[in-house]
């Protein structure tokens, strides 16, 4: 189906490396910031964005005085650049806050919440509303998994599920309990399993595989001596019912450039480029899914933003779950 701007809605996810560096001097935005959010993002005209890596828009509570100023020029300037509204997860033990924005001529605000525990870079967590559909909230979290721990990726992982529980997917139409949408976009720092992906899997046994930090970062060793890709939020949220919308596009539009690595170009030793940056939606709105976009941020960034396009009458039908939910694990079959 064919339709106008006015009937697509447009989320996307872009991790600017450290946000751009700091400024060159007090009240200058640095070259590539202005790269990204004024040259890239904002023609594009997002309705909902999470933010990694907000090095220099967030500050810890032993900052400085200039620090804080700092910070609160550069998210006040994203803000206006955007015409989005912007809500910022407090600082973990990790230098790379989160963040999130959203459209307020597009959605209305519910609520937003902290998560400060468990996670070394804490989500960002924005509960939002579709005005045509009031009843059905959508909730979205902006996140950015630990890069050094496997093991701790999982357990901040499986915090993420307790947004899923909302969706109550499992209740399907049954008008006694209460029903969400639920949109998880981040930095995953793990790979998707690589059934029908483009980008062939990691030989972690090749001698082009020479950081071996990053392999114990992203790989867990097996019993025989080997090396598995580390997999698991993909097989926790494929578990859970929810699928990856580059999966849908690919599967069932016909795109499979939506599967593009996103992340790893420029890394030396590392397996090359990765589909390290992904979505994740319940089994009622991924199908509102028209197109996924991998939008090259080379010069700018070391990873490519995410581009999600929604059909607007699909995603309203969905949150009134107007049609039956896509299976779990449909795609990755």
């Amino acid at each position: 189906m064919t339709t106008s701007h006015a009937d697509e809605l447009r989320l996307m996810l872009v991790n600017l490396e450290h946000d751009g560096g700091p400024e060159p001097s007090p009240g200058v935005l640095p070259e590539r910031w202005r790269q990204a959010y004024e040259g890239i993002l904002a023609p594009r005209m997002p309705d909902w964005l999470a933010v990694t890596e907000l090095t220099y828009s967030q500050t810890g509570p032993r900052s400085s005085t200039e620090d804080i100023a700092a910070a609160t020029r550069r998210w006040d300037a994203a803000q206006r650049s955007l015409g989005m509204r912007g809500f910022r997860a407090p600082m973990g033990q990790g230098r790379n806050p989160t963040g999130l924005l959203v459209r307020e001529s597009t959605f209305t605000i519910h609520a937003d919440y902290e998560h400060r525990f468990i996670w070394r870079t804490p989500p960002t967590n924005v509960v939002i509303g579709l005005p045509d559909v009031p009843e059905t909230p959508i909730v979205t979290a902006s996140f950015h998994g630990s890069f050094c721990s496997p093991q701790g990726r999982e357990r901040e992982y499986e915090e993420l599920t307790a947004l899923v529980d909302k969706v109550k997917a499992q209740h399907g139409r049954d008008p006694d309990r209460s029903r969400a949408g639920c949109w998880l976009f981040g930095d995953t720092n793990e790979y998707p399993v690589p059934t029908g992906e483009v980008v062939p899997e990691i030989d972690w046994a090749s001698p082009d595989i020479t950081d071996l930090v990053h392999r114990r970062h992203r790989a867990r060793r097996q019993s025989d001596g080997t090396w598995k890709s580390c997999t698991f939020l993909d097989e926790l949220m494929t578990d859970c019912g929810m699928h990856d919308p580059a999966r849908f596009a690919a599967r069932r539009n016909d795109k499979p450039e939506a599967l593009n690595a996103t992340a790893g170009h420029r890394a030396i030793g590392q397996g090359g480029g990765r589909r390290i940056d992904r979505g994740y939606m319940d089994a009622w709105t991924v199908q509102a899914v028209e197109d996924v976009n991998v939008i090259d941020m080379t010069g700018v960034s070391d990873h490519h933003a995410l581009e999600v396009v929604l059909s607007r009458p699909a995603l309203v039908e969905a949150l009134r779950r107007t049609f039956e939910p896509l299976a779990a694990g449909e795609l990755v079959a």
